[in-house]
C-alpha cells in the first residue's frame, strides 16, 4: 500500500468529514517523516548542510545583516516525535533561518486606508498577518522570499489548519506572524514541517494563544538534506494538486446535488401550482429523498419542507367527506363565549381572521383561516419576576428546557414547593398544552407531554385548546412551520441590540391556516411518517460518516505500516 494507492482509493472516501484536509496532513506526515520520497545515498548530508548554514548565518552577522542569536541547546532525542531518515539531523529553527521579527511593523486598518486612498494597484504591496494577507499597503519592508509563523490568533491546536506559509517578493507584515529567512534551506519544508508541528506546550493563553519569539525560534527540527528537501517539496506539490483536483471534483458533486435538492424543494414550495403537476413533483421529491440528501443539513430543509407542504394542504388529499374547518371554528367559538376562568384569547384585530391574502396562498376546500388567539383557550406565559433557585424542588422550565425540540425536564433549574404554588396559577401548565419560545429564541414550539408540575420563565408562552377540535400535534406542526414563523418575523419586535419578543397580543393574532379535524389526523400521521423517514436517513448518514471514516483510517493505518522498515509511499 502507498500514497498514491491511497489517494486512487479516494471516491470511497470522499464524503467523509474532512478527508481532503485529513489526506493532506497525512502527505505532510508522510514528508517530514522521509517517507514520501527515497533517501539518495549521494546526497550530501544533513550535518554538512548545518555546517554550511552556520558559516553563512556568521558572515551575515558580521556584515550586520543579522542579529546574533544565543546560543541554543542542541536537539535532545525525545524532543523529536520521529526517528531520523539517513542522512537527516536535528537542528532547531534559529539554526536554519534568520528571525526578521525586528523588522516587521503593525499598521492598523484605518490608517491603511488612508494610506492607500487614491492609489493605483500597482501602488500597492500585500500587508500579511498572522495566516494570510490582511489587506494591502503603499510601501513595502521586505523584498525576497520568507516564511512566516503566525504568532498570536492562531489554530495553533487544529491539527488540519494553516500555521505558517511563505510570501514572496515586496511584501510588509505585520507583528502577529514571525519573520524567518531561510539559509540554504528550502522554506516550503519548514512551512509544512510547521504546519503539522505539535504546539503542546509551546504556546501560553487560553482564548487567543501566542507563540513567543523565544520558543518559535527554538522549534526543533528533523531535517533532510538539501536535495531530498527539494524533492520532498516537488512530490508534495504533486500531490496536492491530485488533492486539490479531488477537491474541487467533490465540490461539483455537491453543488449538482445542492441545485437538484433546491429545484425539488423549489416546486414543492411554489405557490398554487397545477395541481396535476404538483402531484407529481411531489411524488419525485418524496420518493427521492434519500438520493437527494447526502449531507446532514439537508436534512433540516427536508424537514422544513415536509413541515410547509403539511400546512399548505398539500401533504394529504383533502375529502369532500370531512366536516368543513369552519364548522370546527364556530365550536371553538362557542366552548370560548362558556369560559368564566377569565383566561379568554383576548381582543383580536378586527377581520384579521377573515384575510385569506394574509398567508398568500389559497386555502384547499374545507380549510378556514383564523387566528391563534381565536382556536385557543388560552395565551399566556411564565412569571415576570427570576425566581430563587434551589438545588431541587420543581422544575423552572427556561426556553433553552425545549431547544432539542421536545420538553426535558432533566436539566432545568428548581424553585421550592411554595414558590411554584405562588406562581403556578398564573399558567398552570397541563399535558397536551405547547410551549413556545417568546424572548430571545422565537416561536419553537413543543406539546407538554408530562404530568409532572413545573412553572414557566416569562421568555415561555403557553397555549391551551380544546382538544377535540385542534391536534395538539398538528397545532405544533403549524407553529413550527415556515408559514407560521414568516409571521412571527413580522409581529417580532426588538432585534439589533435588543432581544427579539414575541408580545402576548401580537402572539394572538398570528393568522393560522385551519384543516377540517379529520384531515388535521391524516397530516399528523403522514409528517410522523415523513419525519421518520428524514430520521432514518440522518441516521443512515450518519453511519456512512463512520464507515468513510473507518476506511480512511485503516487506509492511513496501512500507509504508516508499509513504511514502518523505511520503504518510502511514492
Amino acid at each position: 500500500m502507498n500514497a498514491e494507492r491511497l489517494l486512487a482509493h479516494y471516491d470511497r472516501i470522499a464524503d467523509a468529514p474532512d478527508a481532503i484536509p485529513r489526506l493532506r496532513r497525512f502527505i505532510l506526515d508522510l514528508a517530514i517523516r522521509g517517507k514520501l520520497v527515497e533517501q539518495e545515498p549521494g546526497d550530501e548530508p544533513a550535518s554538512e548542510l548545518l555546517k554550511r548554514i552556520a558559516a553563512a548565518k556568521a558572515r551575515l552577522v558580521t556584515a550586520g545583516e543579522a542579529k546574533q542569536q544565543k546560543l541554543l541547546p542542541r536537539v535532545s532525542e525525545d524532543e523529536l516525535s520521529i526517528g531520523l531518515p539517513t542522512g537527516w539531523a536535528a537542528a532547531r529553527l534559529a539554526d536554519l533561518a534568520v528571525c526578521l521579527d525586528y523588522k516587521r511593523k503593525p499598521i492598523n486598518s484605518a490608517e491603511r486606508k488612508k494610506r492607500i486612498e487614491g492609489k493605483t494597484q500597482d501602488q500597492l504591496y500585500p500587508y500579511f498577518g498572522a495566516t494570510q494577507q490582511q489587506g494591502w499597503i503603499d510601501d513595502y519592508l521586505f523584498d525576497e522570499e520568507l516564511l512566516l509563523l503566525g504568532e498570536d490568533g492562531v489554530p495553533f491546536f487544529d491539527a488540519l489548519k494553516k500555521k505558517s506559509y511563505l510570501v514572496s517578493g515586496k511584501t510588509w507584515v505585520n507583528n502577529h506572524a514571525h519573520v524567518f529567512r531561510g539559509l540554504l534551506v528550502s522554506n516550503a519544508f519548514l512551512a509544512h514541517y510547521l504546519n503539522i508541528f505539535d504546539y503542546t506546550g509551546r504556546v501560553a493563553g487560553a482564548t487567543r494563544t501566542k507563540l513567543n519569539q523565544s520558543r518559535a525560534v527554538d522549534i526543533p527540527v528533523p531535517l533532510p538534506p538539501l536535495a531530498e528537501q527539494r524533492r520532498i517539496v516537488a512530490k508534495v506539490d504533486e500531490l496536492m494538486a491530485l488533492c486539490d483536483r479531488q477537491e474541487a471534483a467533490r465540490t461539483e458533486r455537491e453543488s449538482k446535488r445542492d441545485r437538484l435538492a433546491a429545484a425539488a424543494f423549489a416546486r414543492l414550495s411554489a405557490p398554487d401550482p397545477d395541481p396535476v403537476v404538483f402531484q407529481r413533483h411531489a411524488a419525485a421529491a418524496l420518493d427521492n429523498f434519500t438520493p437527494l440528501t447526502t449531507r446532514s443539513d439537508q436534512i433540516k430543509v427536508l424537514r422544513q419542507t415536509i413541515l410547509n407542504l403539511a400546512v399548505r394542504g398539500k401533504l394529504v388529499e383533502q375529502d369532500l367527506n370531512d366536516e368543513p374547518a369552519s364548522e370546527l371554528l364556530r365550536r371553538i367559538a362557542a366552548d370560548k363565549a362558556r369560559l368564566a376562568d377569565g383566561f379568554s384569547s383576548g381582543r383580536r384585530r378586527s377581520g384579521r381572521h377573515e384575510r385569506n391574502e394574509a398567508l398568500e396562498f389559497t386555502l384547499p376546500g374545507g380549510w378556514a383561516l383564523s387566528t391563534l388567539g381565536a382556536v385557543s383557550l388560552k395565551v399566556t406565559d411564565g412569571v415576570h419576576q427570576t425566581p430563587i433557585y434551589v438545588s431541587s424542588g420543581v422544575p423552572f422550565v427556561s426556553v433553552k428546557d425545549f431547544s432539542s425540540g421536545r420538553l426535558d425536564l432533566t436539566n432545568t433549574r428548581f424553585i421550592t414547593k411554595n414558590e411554584h404554588s405562588l406562581l403556578y396559577k398564573r399558567c398552570d401548565p397541563r399535558r397536551g398544552d405547547i410551549l413556545i419560545g417568546r424572548i430571545g429564541t422565537l416561536g419553537r414550539a413543543v406539546l407538554v407531554d408530562t404530568d409532572d408540575e413545573f412553572s414557566l420563565f416569562v421568555s415561555v408562552g403557553l397555549i391551551r385548546f380544546n382538544h377535540e377540535n385542534v391536534v395538539p400535534e398538528f397545532l405544533r406542526t403549524l407553529l413550527n412551520s415556515p408559514l407560521v414563523e414568516a409571521e412571527f418575523d413580522r409581529i417580532k419586535i426588538g432585534g439589533g441590540t435588543h432581544t427579539n419578543k414575541l408580545n402576548l397580543g401580537d402572539l394572538r393574532t398570528v393568522a393560522l391556516p385551519i384543516p377540517p379535524l379529520a384531515e388535521q389526523h391524516r397530516i399528523v400521521a403522514q409528517v410522523d411518517e415523513l419525519m421518520a423517514l428524514c430520521a432514518k436517513i440522518e441516521a443512515s448518514l450518519a453511519a456512512d460518516d463512520n464507515t468513510r471514516c473507518c476506511l480512511l483510517e485503516a487506509l492511513l493505518r496501512e500507509v504508516l505500516e508499509s513504511t514502518a522498515d523505511g520503504e518510502a509511499a511514492v
